[in-house]
């Protein structure tokens, strides 16, 4: 509920809500991720003095007026990726929000332009839902952002699961393509092809082959030197050692 809702609720003025809450918000009862929005905690989640960010994030981004969709490693665990514990709850905005802790969860957020450009689709958690970037739109940006990744490394994991985890993903990647760089997507097609054994990619190597003859890095912050892989017109500048 909003400050103005409570006020309703409890036929008292605004200014009063932030005082009236004060003691659930001590007893954990109550949380306010958000300026002027306050969320209860179940009784199951007191223990993490805050209910799931994916309860209340749709919620919070109408509160604050933003596009949003749950994106990386986030998207990727709820798509089946969870070979490793998600450290944060990450979301792409279509304005800058400040990151921040709610209970024991972070939430990051990251401003991008082309945000309604990303094919995103809604998915339930609890009793709400909130827009999560598809299997395909997830690989590229995990592709597109190692820093948000956690690496070249990760980033290839994590990419693997996905794989590996259901089939007609290329669809949704070849979708999600004019939205990303040509150094992600020729990345995405190397790491599926080279680390996690996918076949048919000649529509991908297609899509990478429009980006032109400069070719690309496959670490963005390694060694500017490699053998140039001419498939997906990328420079190997760093080994790769997934954790699959």
């Amino acid at each position: 509920m909003t400050t103005e809702d409570v006020a309703i609720l409890l036929d008292i003025p605004s200014e009063q809500v932030r005082v009236r809450l004060a003691s659930l918000r001590r007893a954990g009862a109550i949380v306010s991720p958000a300026r002027g929005l306050w969320v209860p905690v179940p009784p199951e989640r007191v223990a993490w003095g805050a209910p799931e960010p994916g309860s209340y994030i749709d919620d919070m981004m109408t509160h604050l007026g933003c596009e949003y969709y749950v994106g990386w490693l986030s998207a990727a665990s709820l798509h089946g990726a969870s070979h490793q514990a998600v450290q944060e709850f990450q979301v792409a905005t279509s304005k800058s929000v400040s990151d921040r802790q709610v209970g024991r969860s972070s939430l990051r957020f990251f401003a991008r332009s082309c945000i309604k450009t990303i094919p995103a689709a809604r998915v339930a958690v609890s009793a709400s839902l909130m827009r999560v970037s598809t299997v395909g739109a997830t690989m590229l940006d995990v592709a597109e952002d190692l820093n948000v990744s956690g690496g070249l490394d990760n980033a290839a994991t994590v990419i693997s699961e996905l794989a590996w985890e259901g089939e007609g993903f290329l669809s949704d990647v070849l979708v999600a393509v004019p939205a990303h760089s040509f150094t992600a997507v020729r990345r995405l097609g190397w790491i599926l092809e080279n680390i996690a054994g996918v076949d048919g990619l000649d529509d991908l190597a297609d899509a990478a082959a429009e980006g032109g003859e400069s070719p690309s890095y496959l670490s963005p912050t390694s060694i500017k030197s490699g053998r140039l892989d001419h498939r997906w017109n990328i420079i190997l500048n760093r080994k790769v050692d997934p954790d699959v």
